[in-house]
């Protein structure tokens, strides 16, 4: 009788540690934006007030491929396949999610190919003042999504605020935005290169120096010739607009002069500027 009563404990413990390992790691939960395939579990998650990721928007695994680094509160999720004797091949994983990002909207890019580890399926949102970027990679019975959500802020500076800031300091940091890697001045900062060309116009003898920062994320030669780059890219822009060539000049120096903590996420955003010098 002990020993029926015995079997009857072991089994019944079984099923729960059994129950309790198919169970969401504690504090996870699915971001509101998508919902996790059936059958699965979190087994890991973080979430970040702050972080940076890089998003591939070509339909490519080779290492050459176009990225987008993406900043703001970032959210990290691994879910596995509670039903052990049932394979969920990374296909079929990934396959589910390009329908589910298609079917709200997203933006995608994809490489899903048979046998080819670095498969993947990446989605961009739009709405609102809000971006949410989805990653999603997968083996067969498991997958990882990392998510940003990036607000998408107005750049409201104005030639005013430009030429009272260059009298009282000498100088001004703009959050000018380019392409990964590259020195093309993204769209979202046109504004930007307007209310500096307004300002200049508006003051016909003032002459600046253009001088391009970054972090000190990847070899320091290469972000220094890359904000020597984005400092001309700058100037360019200026020229092309009107402003006479003879009253700019453009530099850049790299990580060399930082203006915040590079260990973190937001000191590198801070660091990666445009300062214009007045001469």
């Amino acid at each position: 009788m002990k020993t029926i009563k015995a079997s009857v404990f072991m089994i019944l413990l079984f099923q729960i540690l059994v129950f309790a390992q198919n169970e969401d790691a504690e504090g996870c939960k699915d971001h509101p934006l998508l919902n996790r395939m059936s059958g699965f579990y979190i087994t890991s998650c973080e979430t970040r007030d702050f972080d940076v990721f890089d998003f591939p928007i070509e339909n490519s695994t080779d290492g050459e491929r176009k990225v987008e680094s993406v900043e703001g509160k970032k959210y990290y999720l691994y879910y596995n396949n509670s039903k052990e004797d049932k394979i969920i091949t990374s296909r079929q994983i990934l396959k589910n999610f390009e329908t589910a990002l298609n079917g709200i909207k997203a933006t995608v890019f994809k490489l899903i190919e048979p046998n080819n580890s670095y498969s993947f399926v990446c989605g961009v949102l739009k709405k609102g003042k809000m971006e949410t970027w989805v990653h999603v990679t997968a083996s067969d019975n498991e997958y990882e999504v990392n998510i940003v959500e990036k607000e998408v802020m107005k750049q409201e500076i104005q030639a005013t605020d430009i030429y009272r800031e260059l009298n009282e300091s000498g100088f001004i940091a703009l959050d000018i935005h380019f392409d990964t890697g590259k020195s093309t001045i993204k769209a979202e900062s046109q504004p930007i290169i307007d209310a500096l060309f307004d300002m200049l116009k508006s003051n016909p003898d003032l002459k600046v120096s253009i001088e391009g920062h970054t972090d000190n994320t990847g070899n320091a030669d290469a972000n220094k010739k890359l904000s020597i780059a984005r400092a001309q890219a700058v100037m360019d822009a200026l020229i092309k607009k009107g402003i006479a060539k003879t009253r700019l000049t453009s530099t850049g120096f790299g990580q060399e002069v930082p203006v915040a903590d590079n260990r973190t996420e937001e000191g590198k955003a801070k660091n990666r500027r445009v300062e214009i010098i007045k001469k």
